[in-house]
């Protein structure tokens, strides 16, 4: 039987405590990997979880904090990770942002501040990280955008437009970084729910996200999770500079008009 195989690699997730994040740590631990569960804010959520893998999987499990968007941190959080674990073979960018605001009312401020959660955080990392994977002999680097990479959305333009750059940055990245054996994929989610948007989507209808979702059912953590996994494997070796977009087939489902038949009875 042919199964994920993570056993021995180092990895490192960042905005590891809590929803996508979260998952990812628990899913790459479950395969073998040893995981750094970087925070921002949240101490305790991080090391809750560092527990509960610890105690779960027997992996090494580390809770570091740091501000992705800040090089001095960055810079402290990869020199944590050398310390605990002694390299790192697998850096999983999941930290992000957003906010909802009209383009005529947005600050620079809130410009910024998405951009460089979203943007200049995984350069900061990716930069670190492949440093340290070129000296030994590889690594994989896999990027969490959104299907908003590419489809518009009202009110998130500074979102949008920095998954747009983040989908970029990794083909360039696959490229600059191939001949060091490193592979860079960009995965992108569409609607998945968390613990952080659950009341919302309650709010706004469950049934309209089945509705428009082609495949019948809003994606959970588990089905991000799975997919980094796999990528972070050997089994996915030669899928490099690629995007996968884990999303039901809902951002292919803008024309909401069906205009077919009814099916033929046999």
């Amino acid at each position: 039987m042919t199964y994920i195989d993570l056993t021995g690699k180092k990895a490192l997730v960042t905005g590891g405590s809590q929803g996508i994040g979260s998952e990812i740590c628990r899913e790459l631990a479950a395969c073998g990997a040893d995981v750094i569960i970087n925070y921002y804010s949240n101490r305790e959520k991080a090391e809750v979880l560092a527990n509960e893998i610890i105690t779960k999987y027997n992996v090494k499990a580390v809770a570091v904090g740091a501000d992705v968007s800040k090089a001095t941190e960055v810079e402290k959080m990869f020199s944590a990770m050398d310390k605990a674990f002694g390299g790192i073979d697998i850096l999983v960018n999941n930290a992000g942002s957003e906010s909802v605001v009209h383009v005529l009312d947005m600050d620079e401020d809130e410009w910024d501040r998405v951009f460089q959660i979203n943007l200049k955080g995984p350069f900061l990392c990716s930069k670190e990280a492949g440093k340290r994977m070129e000296k030994t002999g590889g690594g994989v680097i896999i990027n969490i955008s959104s299907i908003h990479d590419a489809i518009p959305r009202k009110g998130l333009i500074h979102y949008c437009s920095a998954k747009a750059g983040l989908k970029m940055f990794s083909k360039c990245l696959s490229l600059e970084l191939a001949d060091s054996n490193i592979r860079v994929v960009s995965v992108a989610p569409g609607a998945i729910e968390t613990e952080m948007n659950r009341k919302e989507i309650a709010q706004f209808g469950v049934d309209k996200f089945e509705k428009w979702i082609p495949q019948g059912r809003i994606g959970q953590v588990s089905d991000v999770a799975k997919s980094v996994a796999f990528l972070a494997s050997d089994l996915a070796a030669y899928i490099n500079g690629a995007d996968l977009y884990i999303d039901g087939a809902y951002m292919n489902h803008t024309v909401q008009y069906d205009p077919r038949p009814p099916r033929k009875k046999d």
